[in-house]
């Protein structure tokens, strides 16, 4: 059973700020290291999952609903993807990249130390697209996560890419934040687990990944992608105002 998990999600294909993270002490000496999805779909598809994969076996994958979004478009199954940076990114993983993800699962449990059995997801057990927000109702919280099994205590996901922990109906949730493309502020976001739940920030120098990506990338817009990203220019409340209306915060019950 590991005692020390490291969870890194949305990555989004930016290598700066997973080298950060993959340098902290915390992280080089975990147990295990978990991608709760959305690694790919950003300027350094190729590199990020070259990195990663050098890792061996201490990761752990799952599926985000971008990956799953690339893939599709790679290989012919999608005409179009909401992402802008998307098809570009497609196009630049190699076919042993597209092996990876096509064999990612949608989400997985590992028992951790303190914690019992722990699921890891992208945006919900059950689906990769849905919201759940720190201030999502208990009805949607019982909604998405009711076909649990009941000795799953904890539910660690991503997607939003803003960080909280909370109950919901008995259970902790956890969402890291993001590495690659924070909201509300700066810095690789992630979180360290056993025997309880830190979350925690990688600062790292922004102007000097702003100059990397714009020098190592060649998607189109890449230094005004980096500077809006990076940067955290999305504000968390922008984010909530533009997540919470999914979360089904305005149906009728």
């Amino acid at each position: 059973m590991p005692k020390r998990v490291a969870v890194l999600s949305d990555i989004h294909g930016v290598l700066p700020a997973l080298e950060a993270v993959l340098a902290e002490p915390e992280v080089r000496a975990a147990d295990r290291i978990v991608l709760t999805g959305d690694i790919t779909a950003g300027p350094q598809p190729a590199q990020v999952l070259d990195l990663l994969t050098s890792l061996g076996d201490r990761v752990a994958w799952v599926s985000g609903n971008a990956d799953r979004e690339l893939l599709e478009y790679r290989t012919g199954r999608r005409d179009t993807v909401p992402d802008p940076i998307a098809p570009w990114a497609a196009g630049q993983l190699r076919p042993d990249h597209l092996e990876l993800l096509a064999r990612l699962p949608l989400s997985l449990t590992l028992p951790v130390h303190g914690m019992g059995r722990v699921l890891f997801c992208h945006a919900t057990p059950r689906d990769d697209e849905e919201v759940v927000l720190v201030d999502s109702r208990p009805d949607r919280w019982r909604e998405v996560l009711g076909g649990l099994d009941a000795d799953v205590r904890t539910v660690v996901l991503g997607h939003t890419h803003m960080p909280f922990v909370r109950l919901a109906h008995g259970r902790l949730v956890v969402n890291p934040g993001s590495v690659g493309m924070p909201y509300g502020r700066t810095g690789a976001h992630w979180a360290l687990l056993g025997p309880g739940v830190e979350l925690r920030t990688t600062d790292y120098g922004i102007e000097a990944a702003i100059t990397r990506l714009a020098r190592d990338s060649s998607y189109p817009g890449i230094t005004e992608w980096a500077d809006y990203f990076l940067r955290a220019r999305a504000t968390d409340a922008d984010a909530l105002a533009a997540f919470g209306p999914r979360d089904g915060r305005g149906d009728t019950v």
